[in-house]
């Protein structure tokens, strides 16, 4: 390729007359602006040759016709450079108008295969055809040789070689046209060219080649936006030298630079007319169109472009006219393009000085962005939040309080992104207003300090949103617009402490409750660095930055609660609440600051002050936030230990003492105890449990005193409640804290046989307590008994700790039998039933949902010991039967349960599922009578429960092979178990089990169906193959889902067969099943290559329904013709009616072995596909948005369908036009019925819970 004289990358806009062309321009513009180009402006025009003049000329034509042989590699090489983006766009650009002046046909040739190749196309256009053919036949010429083998083309194709293609691509026609924009786009040849072929390639159907050109249109189109833009500024100041020339003196006006500046005026204007010709072209040949493409990517590119043309040159492109297009188009089902129009919209919002002209359309879209903040798709809803912000600082009436309020609570929302940014949205409505400070005036603190009030609006914000358990999720949504708020420890502090100022009211009880609240969150924000849980996706690296912002941060705020801390627990020490909170504080303190700050007498001021509210509370919570406080003081690293563990000492100490002389004379008097003494006994108990739970206390030897006071309350049976239970708790820290010291490998053997002992003997005390008479003790008991259980199982000597093999314990069948039954009675309970703790509240929602929680704790417990093989899993039959009608309650706790038993061991599943059928049918027969209706609600409800049970097996049955052939065993045994009540001759008393039985057929391999129906005729008699009567019919329907042989098996006997060629299985003529085939000639016809549809010739973009069900299969959707569907057709048409009159069976083989039915493990092996999900829910398909019909409507009033021209805005003093057709909003004028009746997102506000 030619080299072009270096030009500088950067292309600057002039402002004044003197303009500099570039390197399209082969003249120079004299003193006077006369060009002496013939080719620009007007001149230009006159160069262009006719339609059958092109590539005439002697040298011209010859390079044409022989171009692919000469210059193969050059058209090869604007792609390629393009595609490698190494070289410099510009060059590249420069070398093309260098070839474009020598001879434009093959210049343009070589563009327009520059573009047929960028769109993935093998095609060429040749000389020929771009002389002789119309662009139509060639696009379809083109469309005929392109490779859609693969639905890949430059834009798609992933891959660091395509990586940067898109930008390259988009790079090099804006650099065309900006090298261009002086003469050659001007000659009404090679941008007509262009345009008409672009326009063209935008309506073809394939996606490449729209896709491609849309994308080429739309950066063709912002490069011309940028020329106009500046011969629009060109114009302005040659306008402004034209006024300041014509107002001088008549003796000093030089009436030649008037008349070369109204000529230069003139070209100028004949230049922006065709500018807007171009334009016009592009929007209504290709936007119009594309911006409602079916290709999401596509609708993509027009709005996010048309948003750059009104952010450029807002004077002619951000009018209603256009804007319009964006407003529909955020109704898009598409989340990426709806995240496009918000983007659009921020780039101008942002500017305020176009808000003035944003007014009509913000009035009428408002509703719609305001939706947009519940948008499925989070980026949405985020861009919708900061769109909504810079709304707010444009002007603050736009926005209604309800407006405001549907973005207020996303603060609460679980995805931190969102509430990040409606935290800014916050804080930008609530605290943008501080109270300015005076110059030179001393810097206010505390009470008095600007963020006084500030702090204030939060706390009320927090109380208004009645979330009071979210305040860590609030605190993290403000932090980073508002952490200089509120980190204002000093003030929140002085808040608390100092007494209120003249005429300032003072803090409510809860207002202070709800301030120590948040106070507390941010000291945690400030010294954890990470979100709240719920909202954190692991933790980030922190930068060297953040790292010091934190270590700083905890240098102030322990300089600033150690001072203030003890007052604040001396002021609120009776306020459990208040006390709770602030006594978590220490936990995030630098506690070496105690010492280097000389802060020792705050510190025995705090350890008198947690002293005294242990003495005073008796608060579960009080008690724990006090030993937790405790625990992270008495840290070994710092000085302060020593000091910490004497204070803790001293308090246990006491403690205990005082429990031991309290039990001791509570036990003597027995029944003549009086409630105080009770009550003294309780309290002690409680402070001793809650230290308990964080620190050793085995040097005290709590178990045998504990010990002594349960076996009373065995032996008496009237202790109090809470005693026994926190007896029962201190007991189970008591064990834990002894293994955990014997765990690290350093305790003697007669510590592993003391602690046998102890915790075999404490098991029986809860196993006796699980028939205490009140429940609390019993859920305790049960609680902690589960726990005991699960930790000395035989798992506990995995990990290199085989020295605790001793302390291995697996329950004896009563306690699995009395923990069983304790579920059953205590879980499986309708809820009007549980009287528990309600003292007649029964009505209160919050105590039912409170009773819920305990009871899914519960079983949650006993599933565990299933689960881990701690019981026997048979037990769980118990468990899975109650599916169906606790499955509201508990449905997904049994759920998980069953698919963690699979994962042990499937045919031990299969049959406690089995029998938790079994049992079912039994109650039903007990309850009924073996006449019972088989329509019965009863027996419906055990035929569903089986219907769910079978949909949990998944869909490949190859993995539950064994489990499925198993279960069939199970059930036909039971069937026939038991004679008939009626005598010889009448049906078994089980046999209409065989119907709930049948619901597992479908589950069944073919070969396995005709093995489970031989086993089944070892149980029948010849009679009854023969009888008719209702009775049999359980028999004849489940006999025939067996004998049916692929009918209702509707899925591949490979599982990782396609769903197509399983489809197509299931409809080949298949000859009669013969009964005495072996299963390795079944096996053999089921491994026959599948046959295989042709291909269809046309592809429609209209998208599938995604409702439609298993039955439509691949052949629904590419029909074949008539006569070749003819030989496909369903086995059930062929199969032939069972024989009634059969003759004896011959058992040597029907007899069903134990090997026949355990598929052999090599072959199981060998065929093994991809596992499926085991789900039985039904595939959820959520609406992008919201309804949004009504509002549409409400756009199609009196609107104009015509579609606009683009006509760019006048200078000062320009030619006056006639003003724009006034075009508002309606979305019927370019949108089709599918199109208005788009949905707007829906989604529901995820609070999570705090823990």
């Amino acid at each position: 390729m030619i080299a072009a004289p270096e030009i500088p990358s950067e292309f600057t806009y002039t402002h004044d007359t003197d303009t500099r062309f570039s390197s399209d321009t082969d003249f120079s513009e004299d003193l006077d602006g006369r060009s002496a180009n013939p080719t620009k402006g007007k001149g230009g025009k006159k160069g262009k040759k006719a339609a059958g003049e092109k590539g005439k000329g002697g040298k011209g034509a010859g390079r044409i016709n022989g171009h692919h042989q000469e210059n193969g590699m050059e058209n090869m090489m604007l792609f390629e450079v393009v595609k490698l983006g190494r070289s410099a766009m510009q060059s590249v650009v420069d070398d093309w108008i260098e070839s474009y002046k020598h001879d434009r046909d093959v210049a343009l040739l070589d563009l327009i295969n520059f573009f047929i190749q960028c769109s993935g196309c093998k095609g060429v256009v040749s000389g020929e055809m771009f002389r002789n053919m119309q662009n139509s036949e060639i696009i379809r010429r083109m469309t005929e040789e392109f490779d859609e083998d693969s639905g890949d083309y430059p834009l798609t194709i992933a891959g660091p070689q395509w990586k940067k293609f898109k930008s390259s691509f988009c790079e090099f026609i804006s650099v065309l046209v900006r090298q261009c924009q002086y003469s050659i786009i001007y000659d009404e040849y090679m941008m007509d060219t262009v345009i008409s072929l672009l326009t063209g390639l935008s309506d073809s159907q394939v996606r490449a080649f729209r896709h491609t050109s849309t994308l080429a249109a739309m950066k063709l189109m912002t490069a011309l936006v940028n020329v106009a833009l500046n011969l629009s500024i060109n114009m302005d100041n040659t306008q402004r030298q034209y006024e300041a020339e014509r107002n001088k003196m008549v003796a000093k006006r030089a009436n030649d630079r008037l008349e070369l500046l109204l000529q230069k005026r003139k070209e100028l204007q004949e230049n922006q007319d065709e500018i807007e010709n171009m334009m016009n072209a592009i929007f209504k040949g290709v936007f119009v169109h594309r911006y409602r493409d079916s290709i999401a990517e596509i609708r993509a590119i027009c709005i996010e472009e048309i948003g750059v043309w009104m952010k450029l040159y807002s004077d002619a492109f951000l009018n209603d006219s256009y804007l319009k297009y964006v407003g529909w188009t955020m109704h898009d089902k598409q989340g990426e393009v709806r995240l496009k129009c918000l983007t659009a919209l921020q780039g101008l919002y942002y500017n305020r000085e176009l808000n003035a002209r944003l007014e009509l359309f913000t009035s009428r879209f408002k509703d719609r962005i305001v939706s947009m903040t519940l948008d499925k798709e989070y980026d949405v809803a985020v861009q919708a939040i900061k769109l909504l912000t810079l709304v707010l600082n444009s002007t603050d009436e736009v926005l209604t309080p309800e407006d405001c309020e549907s973005v207020y609570h996303l603060v609460y929302s679980a995805h931190r992104p969102v509430a990040i940014a409606a935290g800014e949205f916050l804080f930008k409505k609530l605290f943008s207003q501080r109270e300015p400070e005076e110059e030179g005036a001393p810097k206010r603190r505390g009470r008095q300090g600007p963020n006084a009030n500030l702090i204030k609006t939060t706390v009320f914000f927090f109380l208004e949103s009645e979330l009071h358990e979210h305040a860590a999720y609030l605190v993290d949504s403000l932090w980073e617009c508002g952490a200089e708020l509120l980190k204002d420890w000093e003030c929140m502090i002085s808040l608390l402490l100092d007494d209120p100022l003249p005429g300032e009211e003072a803090l409510t009880d809860r207002q202070e409750t709800a301030l120590i609240e948040i106070m507390l969150c941010t000291v945690r924000q400030a010294a954890e660095c990470h979100p709240p849980v719920g909202r954190g996706t692991g933790k980030r690296v922190m930068t060297a930055k953040e790292k010091k912002t934190q270590l700083d941060d905890r240098t102030r705020m322990t300089e600033l609660f150690a001072v203030a801390l003890p007052p604040l627990l001396a002021k609120y020490a009776v306020d459990a609440e208040k006390v709770t909170n602030l006594l978590q504080l220490p936990q995030f303190f630098d506690l070496e600051i105690y010492t280097t700050g000389r802060l020792e007498k705050h510190l025995e001021s705090l350890l008198r002050q947690i002293r005294e509210i242990v003495e005073k509370h008796t608060d579960t919570e009080v008690l724990e936030a006090c030993s937790k406080t405790y625990h992270a003081l008495c840290n070994e690293e710092f000085t302060i230990f020593n000091r910490v563990d004497i204070a803790r000492s001293q308090l246990l100490d006491e403690l205990v003492d005082k429990f031991n002389r309290l039990l001791e004379d509570f036990l003597q008097e027995g029944e003549d105890a009086d409630e105080d003494d009770a009550y003294q006994v309780l309290s002690t108990l409680k402070r001793i449990t809650a230290f308990h739970n964080a620190h050793d206390l085995s040097g005290w030897d709590l178990f045998t005193s504990n010990f002594k006071l349960l076996n009373t309350g065995i032996e008496n049976g009237d202790m109090p409640e809470q005693i026994v239970i926190h007896s029962l708790q201190c007991t189970h820290y008591v064990i834990l804290w002894h293994l955990a010291k014997s765990s690290e490998g350093s305790s003697r053997k007669d510590d592993l046989v003391t602690l046998r002992k102890q915790m075999r003997a404490f098991c029986m005390m809860c196993q006796r307590y699980l028939t205490n008479v009140n429940t609390a003790v019993k859920e305790q008991a049960f609680t902690i008994l589960c726990d005991l259980l699960l930790i000395f199982s035989h798992q506990m000597v995995s990990g290199g700790r085989e020295h605790l093999e001793p302390l291995v314990y697996s329950p004896e069948d009563s306690l699995q039998s009395e923990l069983l039954s304790f579920i059953l009675n205590h879980v499986f309970i309708d809820q009007d039933e549980d009287t528990n703790s309600t003292d007649g509240q029964q009505d209160d929602e919050a105590v039912k949902i409170e009773a819920l929680h305990k009871r899914r704790n519960l079983l949650a417990a006993y599933c565990k010991l299933i689960i881990y093989c701690v019981v026997e899993m048979k037990t769980g039959a118990d468990i899975f039967k109650q599916y169906m009608r606790y499955y509201n309650d508990y449905g997904d706790i049994i759920k998980e349960t069953m698919s963690k038993t699979r994962q042990i061991d499937k045919i031990q599943c299969a049959k406690t599922l089995i029998l938790s059928l079994q049992q079912l049918f039994n109650e039903m027969l007990s309850e009924l009578g073996h006449g019972f209706d088989r329509s019965s609600s009863a027996f419906c409800g055990i035929k569903e429960l089986a219907r769910r049970f079978s949909l949990t097996f998944g869909l490949d049955q190859v993995k539950t092979r064994d489990a499925i052939a198993m279960l069939h065993k199970d059930g036909i045994e039971f069937a026939f178990k038991d004679p008939s009540p009626q005598g010889e001759g009448g049906p078994p008393l089980n046999l209409a089990f065989l119907d709930i039985l049948s619901e597992f057929s479908s589950k069944l391999m073919r070969q396995d169906k005709r093995t489970v129906h031989m086993y089944l005729e070892r149980f029948m008699t010849f009679q009854m193959a023969l009888q008719r009567e209702d009775c049999w019919l359980p028999l004849i329907s489940y006999r025939n889902s067996l004998q049916a042989g692929g009918d209702d098996d509707t899925m591949s006997v490979m599982s990782g067969y396609s769903s197509r060629g399983s489809s197509i299985r299931s409809k080949k003529t298949k000859p009669p099943a013969v009964t005495d085939s072996s299963s390795s000639e079944v096996w053999q016809q089921s491994m026959q290559t599948p046959v295989m549809l042709p291909s269809p010739h046309l592809t429609s973009t209209a998208m599938r329904d995604p409702k439609r069900g298993r039955d439509d299969s691949f052949m629904g959707v590419y029909p074949l013709p008539h006569d070749q569907q003819q030989p496909h057709q369903h086995p059930q048409h062929h199969q032939q009616t069972p024989q009634h009159h059969q003759t004896p069976m011959d058992y040597k083989y029907a007899c069903l072995t134990a090997e026949f039915l355990m598929c052999n493990d090599a072959v199981s092996s060998h065929r093994r596909g991809t596992g499926l999900m085991e789900e039985d829910e039904e595939p959820i398909v959520e609406d992008v948005m919201m309804s949004s019909e009504g509002r549409m409507d409400d756009l199609n009033e009196g609107m104009d369908f015509d579609t606009m021209d683009i006509d760019l805005p006048p200078s000062k003093n320009r030619r006056e036009r006639s003003e724009l057709k006034p075009d508002y909003f309606d979305p019927a004028s370019i949108m089709d019925e599918s199109v208005r009746t788009f949905t707007m997102p829906h989604k529901l506000l995820q609070v999570p819970e705090l823990h």
